[in-house]
């Protein structure tokens, strides 16, 4: 992933050392303005919006921390960290995004007693 924020520049510099860290670094730099273009922005009109680009370098910012403290749970707390740090409307937005990608993932179809009983 290192490569995904260099410039062309840099593509041909030699990387040495921690990627994970350095990653984590970089997508902690990246995500808060990332995060404040990204509200209100539509998921469905193009690939490739804020919401989306947005939503999956915080699953990356995830696996980053993980890969570099050695733990998942690690992961899960630098998403919240940054998270907390982001505005009330913000987070809104993308929690009804990753709602929706749940969604039209079927994840409800497969979680026992996610329907509601008939009366």
């Amino acid at each position: 992933m290192s490569d995904l924020f260099s410039d062309s520049k840099s593509l041909s510099e030699k990387k040495v050392g921690d990627f994970s860290g350095y990653d984590a670094g970089r997508l902690i730099d990246d995500l808060p303005p990332l995060l404040a273009r990204a509200q209100g922005s539509s998921w469905y009109e193009a690939p490739g919006a804020d919401i989306e680009v947005a939503m999956a370098r915080l699953c990356l910012l995830r696996r980053a921390k993980a890969g570099a403290q050695g733990t998942m749970e690690s992961g899960d707390d630098a998403v919240r960290l940054l998270l907390a740090g982001t505005e009330p409307d913000t987070l809104i937005w993308l929690l009804s995004r990753a709602v929706s990608y749940m969604d039209e993932q079927g994840f409800p179809d497969f979680v026992p007693g996610a329907r509601l009983e008939e009366d």
